[in-house]
Parts: C-alpha cells; sequence; structure tokens
C-alpha cells in the first residue's frame, strides 16, 4: 500500500483536500480594495499605454467578441473576484449575466458598483477604453448602465466542487459561454486541481458554448492586503494541454510578457494568457 492510500486508509485527509483547504484559509485574509489598488490603478491600470497589460487584456476580449460568434442568452463570468473589466464587451451579446466568486467580500465589492453606492471602485476609465477600441460610438455611461442592467445575480462559487454553483439552480444551465479571468490558476494548490476545476467548470458549459479564460503565466504568488496568496504557475503549453483535456477546442491563444515597469512587486507574474476555447459536441 502506497504512503497516500495509508494515510487514507487511516482516515488521514488526502493530500488534494489539504491543499485546497489552505487555499481556502489564506483566501479569508483577501483584501479587494488592495488587489484592485495593485491591479487596475496605475501603473497596471493606466490605459493610455497601448503596450500596457490592461490595454491588451481589453482588445483581447473586444476583438473575441466583434468576431460575433460568441453570443447568445447567457453567460457566466466564473470567479469574478471585485472586478468587472472582463464583461464590458461581453454585455453587448447576452442577456443574461451571472457574476461569482467564492468570497462574500468579493460579491460586496461587486454588488457596490452594480448598485452605484458610495465607495464603489470607478471604473468608468476601462469603460471609456473600451468603447474607444469598440468604435460603436456608444459612451461610457451607456456600457456601464448596459452591463448593470444585465447582470441579473452574483452567486457563490466553488470550482473544487464538482458542481461549482451548487444544486439550487439560481442560474440558468447549462450557459451559452463562460468567462473567468485569473481565478482556476490563482485557487489551485497544483496543476491536476487546475485541471479538476477547469473539468468542474465546463460542466456550467453547453455543447458548442464558448470559454475565454484570461490567467497568469508563471506566476507564484501575489498579494491583496496581508494575504500572501500561492498561484500554480502556469505555462503556454500546459494551458493548451489542460483546455484539449477538458474537451475543447482551442481558437486563440495570445500571450503577453509583463514589462520590466509593470513588475511592481505586488506578485512575481511573467505574463498573461488569453485564451478563446470551444467546447466540442458530444462532450
Amino acid at each position: 500500500m502506497s504512503g497516500t492510500n495509508q494515510r487514507q486508509a487511516a482516515g488521514a485527509v488526502p493530500d488534494s483536500d489539504q491543499g485546497l483547504a489552505a487555499v481556502a484559509s489564506a483566501y479569508q485574509r483577501f483584501e479587494p480594495r488592495s488587489y484592485l489598488l495593485n491591479n487596475y490603478a496605475p501603473p497596471r491600470g493606466d490605459l493610455s499605454c497601448p503596450d500596457g497589460v490592461g490595454p491588451w487584456k481589453l482588445r483581447c476580449l473586444a476583438q473575441t467578441f466583434a468576431t460575433g460568434e460568441v453570443s447568445g442568452r447567457s453567460l457566466i463570468d466564473v470567479g469574478s473576484g471585485p472586478t468587472i473589466y472582463q464583461l464590458l464587451s461581453a454585455c453587448a451579446h447576452f442577456e443574461d449575466i451571472t457574476m461569482t466568486d467564492f468570497l462574500e467580500v468579493n460579491r460586496q465589492e461587486l454588488r457596490l458598483w452594480l448598485r452605484e453606492e458610495p465607495g464603489a471602485f470607478d471604473w468608468s476609465v476601462y469603460s471609456q477604453h473600451v468603447c474607444l477600441i469598440e468604435g460603436k460610438g456608444e459612451s461610457w455611461q451607456e456600457k456601464e448602465r448596459q452591463l448593470r442592467a444585465r447582470v441579473k445575480r452574483i452567486l457563490p462559487i466553488d470550482v473544487h466542487r464538482p458542481q461549482p454553483l451548487g444544486a439550487g439552480g439560481l442560474a440558468p444551465l447549462p450557459a451559452d459561454a463562460l468567462v473567468s479571468a485569473f481565478c482556476l490558476e490563482a485557487v489551485s494548490p497544483d496543476l491536476a486541481s487546475f485541471q479538476r476545476a477547469l473539468d468542474h467548470i465546463t460542466t456550467l458549459l453547453r455543447p458548442g458554448g464558448h470559454l475565454l479564460l484570461i490567467g497568469a503565466l508563471e506566476e507564484s504568488w501575489y498579494l491583496a492586503g496581508e494575504a500572501r496568496l500561492a498561484v500554480v504557475p502556469m505555462r503556454e503549453e500546459e494551458v493548451r494541454q489542460a483546455l484539449v483535456q477538458s474537451g475543447y477546442e482551442v481558437r486563440d491563444l495570445r500571450t503577453y510578457t509583463m514589462p520590466a515597469h509593470l513588475q511592481t512587486g505586488v506578485d512575481d507574474v511573467k505574463g498573461i494568457f488569453f485564451t478563446w476555447a470551444q467546447k466540442k459536441v458530444g462532450m
């Protein structure tokens, strides 16, 4: 009997469960506002430089939605965190959007913005930039009104459960599309956990539906206030292989190298990936 089997036979918690419990415990110290300031205020939040990480992410999303292929009735944003930028281009193509996060503090941050309450993070620079690159003549105020109108619910999620949204049926399933930004690699203790999490969220998506996935490359930690959070370091080829293993056709995979002036000490990220993948029919 292997050491792992001996521990399980003795009633010990499997290593994978211990790793997930450690991740969940670490996230109890996550500070949404610190995370937002680290990543979405200048310098990383400076959208005036076209070579910056913010404009790159927004371009990837806008260009993919501009194809007209990623559309439908329902979209689920998996692990929204405290951010909304990832849905600014999506909201013109889906009338029913579900936002999700594991942490109540992040769900509360989202509610502040959706309800236009005092103290909400100001995303107007991002909304203006998306309107500029989409080139439809839409005002940023119209863009934000549309997104607020189309987000129908904010739900708890746990991507490490086979039913990530639970059995309550509060979101319309299966969804026509999924978006997920900086979630799976940031909550998985190892590559195997990342793969299982990807398998789990794939059950939320209809066959033929689309997944837009953004994440960190070769990152092992990041800061969110007092929390120093572990990340599973991903390489481009590992992202591609994971998607194929979960039953996707990879339609597009782009990478961005983080320039030195944006390496600010809040993480050790080397780059970013963006992928557009389509769930194969019959999966």
